[in-house]
């Protein structure tokens, strides 16, 4: 199974962004799908994650504003990111589980910076 992540990028505070991931290969039942990052210098850390019932959760830090969903076309999953803050600065990773095992996306580079 791959993880093919896109979308990151350089945008100012208060800007918007949008990820996307698309999972290939011998494809299992995902349940769940969503989104880590790692700051510099720290660990990685849960963002979003969207079961395969459609139950989402999301880190204290973007409750308001990111918004994860999975895509209509199978083992897609997306992250809506708004009213972007310097601290939103990360890789940005996609993740997938399939009961105890865990599938990661390469990363993709969000900077936040005027």
């Amino acid at each position: 199974v791959q993880l093919q992540a896109s979308g990151g990028g350089l945008v100012q505070p208060g800007g918007s962004l949008a990820l996307s991931c698309a999972a290939s290969g011998s494809i299992p039942p995902f349940s769940t799908l969503g989104w880590y990052r790692q700051p510099p210098g720290k660990q990685r850390e849960l963002v979003a994650a969207m079961s395969d019932t459609g139950n989402a959760n999301y880190a204290d830090s973007v409750k308001g504003r990111f918004t994860v969903s999975r895509g209509s076309v199978k083992n897609t999953v997306y992250l809506q990111m708004n009213t972007l803050i310097p601290e939103d600065t990360a890789v940005y990773y996609c993740h997938a589980s399939s009961g105890y095992v865990h599938y990661w996306g390469q990363g993709t580079q969000v900077t936040v910076s005027s």
